[in-house]
């Protein structure tokens, strides 16, 4: 008798190891994907001098190490290779072109059914699946914040999802709104291609070096939360100095507290620092308003500018497509429920992906979720 499948949503980094580990316990499954490929957001919507931030061997998926000869700290494009061969390997074939309308447990036959339309016939097709896996990831629809008057703005206006690189942007004064790491690397990238280049910091922020973060990852298996954090900002102080002169005041707040608290991850510097430092790149407080082609910040100054990159995150649909989910997602489509216990749901719903801990935290979830599916059959 066929099993019934295992519904995947999503095949990105999260949705692909989660078919590997189901796949390493022969459990049948289905992945449904609305864009055309696999890892769509890295393969058309990231900026090319994009890198993992963390150690590959934190980084890596299930079931397949990176190669050895790939570096400490693997480019977006070999990245991408990876995710390529881990596919062949795994012998993922995802539905594209998949966008899933409603997904909703039947009490009377104790499955869930998962409408999805077809963006190429544009046909509504229905799967059925004792399980559902959401796997759609953090990073799901671009979010840019509204802003008063940002309709008259004469220049261009684009998500970090649409930038590229900054060679069409040299010379030109160009605001980058979102202080995240991908902020700080958009703003260093610019400022390398030669444009005036500012940066909005709204919140404090804590700096730190990959190498900080790596062992300060290593040595919470061994020290307290506490410790590592004071370790952490203690370091920075002493690579970065006070960065409130430059606009970056720290929070009260230790950075691995945050990123697991409020899934707020520290700024991994890459270069930024020193182009901050050097006043290449000019910090300047939240915006109020625009004008036309001047910016109003919220201390009332004023700048004139002939481009903004917003790298304001993502938002994610979830809700608007799970009926009846009060357990393992919030209304933001985060994980609800505290690690390590965040990954299931009820009447066979997991997700895996979505408790902001990065790619370590996918394979995590994918791991636990495919051994519980495995127990119940």
């Amino acid at each position: 008798m066929q099993k019934e499948p295992v519904i995947i949503v999503g095949a990105g980094p999260s949705g692909l190891a989660m078919a590997a580990c189901l796949n390493h316990h022969s459990i049948p499954y289905v992945i449904l994907e609305r864009e055309d490929c696999v890892a769509s957001l890295w393969k058309k919507y990231t900026y090319d001098t994009l890198h993992l931030h963390l150690d590959k061997k934190i980084c890596q998926l299930p079931h397949m190490p990176f190669p050895e000869t790939y570096p400490r700290f693997v480019p977006k494009h070999q990245f991408i290779s990876y995710l390529d061969d881990y596919v062949s390997r795994f012998k993922i074939s995802p539905l594209y072109r998949r966008s899933v309308e409603s997904a909703e447990f039947d009490e009377t036959t104790g499955k869930w059914t998962v409408k999805a339309r077809n963006l190429g016939s544009d046909e509504v097709e229905e799967f059925k699946g004792r399980f559902l896996v959401v796997a759609s990831g953090e990073t799901t629809n671009p979010f840019t914040p509204e802003i008063e008057g940002l309709d008259s703005f004469p220049g261009e206006v684009l998500h970090s999802t649409l930038y590229r690189n900054g060679k069409a942007f040299e010379n030109q004064k160009v605001l980058v709104l979102g202080s995240g790491n991908s902020g700080m690397d958009v703003a260093l990238d610019l400022a390398n291609h030669g444009a005036q280049t500012s940066l909005v910091v709204r919140s404090p922020l804590h700096i730190v070096s990959k190498d900080m973060v790596h062992w300060g990852l290593v040595l919470l298996k061994y020290i307290s939360l506490k410790m590592v954090d004071t370790l952490l900002v203690m370091l920075s102080r002493l690579v970065y100095g006070d960065m409130t002169k430059y606009g970056i005041p720290r929070p009260e707040e230790g950075p691995i507290f945050m990123l697991l608290a409020y899934g707020k991850y520290p700024i991994i510097d890459v270069g930024t620092y020193e182009k901050i430092k050097s006043g290449e790149i000019q910090v300047l407080p939240g915006v109020s308003s625009i004008r036309g082609n001047e910016v109003v910040f919220e201390n009332g100054n004023t700048h004139a500018f002939d481009t903004i990159v917003f790298c304001t995150g993502f938002k994610r649909a979830t809700s608007v497509w799970l009926k009846g989910d009060d357990y393992l997602l919030k209304e933001d489509g985060i994980a609800k429920q505290s690690f390590p216990n965040h990954w299931k749901g009820r009447n066979g719903l997991y997700c895996v992906g979505l408790a902001r801990r990065g790619l370590n935290g996918a394979g995590f979830d994918a791991q636990n979720v495919a051994a519980d599916i495995k127990s119940l059959q």
